[in-house]
């Protein structure tokens, strides 16, 4: 599966890039440190992701950590994640990897965020073992440069590991991804 977050696309090697030159200049060297950090973890999840199928969903929401702390930098607290799941059932429940990540990239291809457009993530698991990943929709002013295959490929990735369908909820208001676990 070809994210726009992978490492080899240039969009988020340069916005990377961007986002420690930016903390550079604010000499804010303990933050600098913890984004390279964060964001060496998220390259070297992507690059071994490869070799992985299924992953437990606690693997998965502590690479998300990685992913939050870079874009909660990059668009300034604008964008903040609350996830809400239980800690028990982290290590039971397993989903295909990189399976949130471009859930949350189509969040920042498709809308618009900034000081008037706060986005909130919500990652929550519901009572049939769903991961239940929503949005608020402030659509793009202009149509977004994107190749429209990253919900197709994640449901032909879920129907091949897992052997079940996700579910997509999208209204004016929300947008809503519910990700069958196993």
């Amino acid at each position: 599966m070809r994210c726009t977050c992978q490492p080899d696309n240039p969009h988020f090697f340069f916005n990377s890039l961007n986002g420690i030159s930016a903390l550079i200049r604010k000499k804010d060297d303990e933050k600098t440190l913890m984004y390279v950090y964060q964001l060496s973890d998220i390259f070297r999840y992507i690059l071994q992701s490869d070799r992985k199928g299924l992953v437990s969903l606690r693997e998965e929401l502590e690479f998300m950590l990685s992913f939050q702390y870079v874009m909660e930098v990059r668009f300034a607290n604008k964008l903040v994640f609350s996830v809400q799941v239980d800690e028990e059932r982290k290590d039971q429940l397993m989903l295909p990897v990189l399976s949130l990540l471009p859930l949350v990239d189509n969040v920042v291809v498709h809308n618009r965020i900034d000081s008037d457009h706060k986005m909130e993530i919500s990652i929550v698991l519901n009572e049939r073992d769903e991961l239940v990943v929503s949005n608020p929709v402030y659509p793009k002013l202009s149509v977004p440069d994107t190749n429209g295959t990253g919900l197709a490929n994640l449901e032909n990735r879920f129907m091949l590991l897992m052997n079940k369908q996700i579910r997509i909820e999208s209204t004016e208001e929300t947008f809503r991804v519910y990700l069958p676990l196993k």
